[in-house]
């Protein structure tokens, strides 16, 4: 597939995944809804790799990356930003995950060597200065009590952990892992923990039959699971960490306009002048010239 179709249908797909994450809470305990969601994925993506003869043999070593990559990206990361959803507007949960472009450089740099440049550094302090105006009202008052700060700090957590996921993507894909048995293994590595999270801390595995529930499961289970990683994660393999993660510049604007329809988000200026600092952030970061060329090498 080619990159231009990669980069739209993660964007489509990841900036309406927030608001299916938010019809998830209530009966069922977040924990179990994510077991629930990476299980069927997985089992959709191993029935697929079968069917086609994909091999899914693996070596001990194969599998520990492919169960960190579960822990990181498909468990742990999802049960704080699950958190964070019950405090925050989707959209605003988006607009902080939309940080990940900053991490995965910082962490790309750190692990594999990754070159950094001057304009990465403004970009980032751009994007900073982007979500403290957002947050201005909690930042200025810190305090652990307010929803808002414990959201704030929560998405951040759920960034890094997602950004630390992507670097073992990367470094799977780099050892020959491919893409689509590396996520069904890893999945079910990220079912199974979340599984055993729910039963270590008293969950009770209950399941809401509402059309709200079922309906947001089956779309972040086969679209934002099934689908909306194989997309991303190819990218990762294709055209590195750092240009991939810009698909992420759009995350908030699609989740944003779904908040303001769905949740009632109001856009105050510091509001509207934070997002546009992050988004320019995010393209200082990227350099859109050099990704248009990264995507003509790489289609």
């Amino acid at each position: 597939m080619p990159v231009a179709l990669l980069y739209i249908g993660t964007v489509l797909i990841w900036g309406s995944t927030w608001l299916a994450v938010k019809m998830q809470l209530g009966v069922v305990a977040p924990e179990v809804s994510i077991a629930y969601r990476f299980a069927m994925a997985a089992a959709i993506l191993l029935v697929y790799c079968v069917a086609r003869g994909r091999p899914m043999r693996f070596s001990l070593r194969d599998h520990a990356g492919m169960a960190l990559l579960g822990m990181l990206l498909f468990s742990g990361n999802y049960i704080v930003f699950y958190m964070a959803s019950g405090i925050m507007t989707t959209g605003l949960v988006a607009v902080v995950f939309s940080g990940i472009v900053v991490t995965n450089i910082i962490f790309g740099a750190l692990l594999f060597g990754n070159p950094v440049r001057p304009r990465v550094a403004l970009g980032a302090l751009t994007g900073i200065s982007g979500l403290a105006i957002i947050f201005w009202p909690e930042v200025s008052t810190f305090d652990l009590e307010r929803n808002g700060t414990v959201g704030l700090l929560l998405c951040i957590i759920g960034t890094v952990l997602a950004s630390l996921g992507n670097m073992v993507s990367v470094n799977n894909q780099r050892r020959g892992l491919p893409v689509l048995q590396a996520n069904a293994y890893g999945m079910s590595y990220g079912a199974t923990f979340m599984a055993v999270t729910a039963l270590v801390t008293g969950r009770s595995f209950d399941f809401d039959p509402s059309l709200i529930y079922t309906g947001s499961l089956l779309y972040l289970a086969i679209f934002g699971s099934v689908f909306g990683f194989g997309f991303y994660l190819t990218l990762l393999g294709r055209i590195g960490a750092d240009r991939a993660a810009y698909a992420t510049v759009l995350f908030p604007v699609i989740a944003l306009g779904l908040s303001t329809v769905y949740e009632s988000f109001q856009w105050s200026p510091g509001a509207f002048i934070g997002m546009l600092l992050v988004l320019g952030g995010n393209v200082l970061v990227l350099n859109p010239a050099a990704l248009r060329k990264t995507k003509q090498v790489a289609a």
